[in-house]
């Protein structure tokens, strides 16, 4: 129970950005602290020190075990790779292309994050990235009138997600098309309000909510 009261803590409010990176990979994998530092061949606790400690500075020892036990790269983990965009590595020698089932494009899509929006406007399609929430099997959003992403009300649009893993060279992507929708009802929009998952990174105020009826949902996977 310790252990999961101090992993919790530390991916809520780690305090480096190794910290944060650690963290954040370390719940993707769905694996504790103690879990982590025993395939690194570490202590826990300084484990726990790396995740929590600005002055936490490893060596490039410690560092190479860890990304080994994330099933990462060292670049990965110290952030040399948040400028670029992701799959810049050579393709596996042996991949296995799959298509999802409708239930797994569901699990995927419901795990919320960042998505890209491709909207038709006067100009052509344009493809935006939105902060989204699925709520009620819908994709919902929060924008603002005048943005790129408010243009989606009353069209059809695509909607994508996607998971790159350039470490393993392996990776998925969600593709849903559907009609949006500006929420005008002033209960449905407090609903939202109280249940989407986070704040448009963009910040500001955003207080336009758009909702996408999912007409098709499709999937796949590329793995090692």
């Amino acid at each position: 129970m310790t252990e999961q009261v101090s992993s919790t803590a530390a991916e809520s409010m780690p305090m480096s950005d190794l910290g944060r990176r650690l963290a954040l990979r370390r719940a993707r994998l769905g694996l504790t602290r103690r879990e982590v530092a025993a395939r690194a061949g570490m202590a826990s606790s300084y484990l726990r020190y790396l995740e929590e400690q600005t002055v936490a500075a490893p060596g490039i020892g410690a560092l190479i075990r860890l990304a080994e036990a994330l099933q990462t790269t060292v670049t990965e983990l110290t952030g040399g790779e948040a400028e670029r965009p992701p799959g810049p590595g050579r393709a596996a020698p042996h991949p296995e292309f799959s298509e999802l089932s409708p239930a797994e494009c569901r699990a995927l899509l419901a795990t919320h994050g960042v998505g890209r929006l491709a909207v038709p406007t006067e100009t052509g399609p344009v493809v935006v990235p939105v902060n989204y929430t699925v709520l009620d099997d819908t994709i919902v959003f929060r924008t603002r009138l005048g943005t790129t992403p408010a243009q989606a009300s009353g069209c059809q649009v695509a909607f994508e997600v996607d998971r790159i893993d350039d470490a393993f060279s392996s990776g998925w992507s969600v593709l849903v098309r559907g009609y949006a929708r500006t929420v005008t009802d002033p209960d449905e929009a407090r609903r939202l309000d109280e249940r989407a998952y986070s704040a448009p990174w963009a910040g500001g105020r955003r207080a336009l909510w758009v909702r996408i009826e999912p007409r098709t949902v499709s999937g796949r996977r590329i793995a090692v």
